[in-house]
């Protein structure tokens, strides 16, 4: 019986060494846009995902120097996210595309 009860607290110690298991943390940042147009869609997708998620603003749109509080929570674990901007029908400007490490982002602005 001596045995059984150090093999169950050998168990127990060994179980809680174990690291913890990691979270994915929503990414939230600033979005604010530094242009004269009006951006009407937004997408983020990790980088290597071969497809757009959905539209972030769903039916929002964040205007001519405005700026919105963004959170993706998607439940990844990763921080490195291609971003696509896209502008009202009839802007001067064109789709935008760039790449950011989102868990270090504060706040982005996008310029013409």
């Amino acid at each position: 019986m001596h045995i059984v009860l150090k093999l169950a607290v050998a168990s127990v110690l060994a179980v809680s060494a174990l690291p913890a298991v990691a979270q994915a943390e929503d990414l939230v940042f600033t979005l604010k846009n530094g242009t004269s147009s009006v951006l009407t869609n937004f997408y983020a997708s990790p980088v290597g995902v071969d497809q757009w998620e959905d539209d972030i603003f769903g039916r929002d749109t964040l205007g001519a120097g405005e700026s919105m509080q963004i959170t993706i929570a998607d439940g990844r674990s990763v921080c490195e996210y291609d971003m696509r901007f896209e502008f009202e029908e009839g802007s001067s400007l064109d789709t935008t595309t760039d790449k950011q490490n989102l868990c270090e982002l504060g706040e982005y602005t996008i310029h013409e």
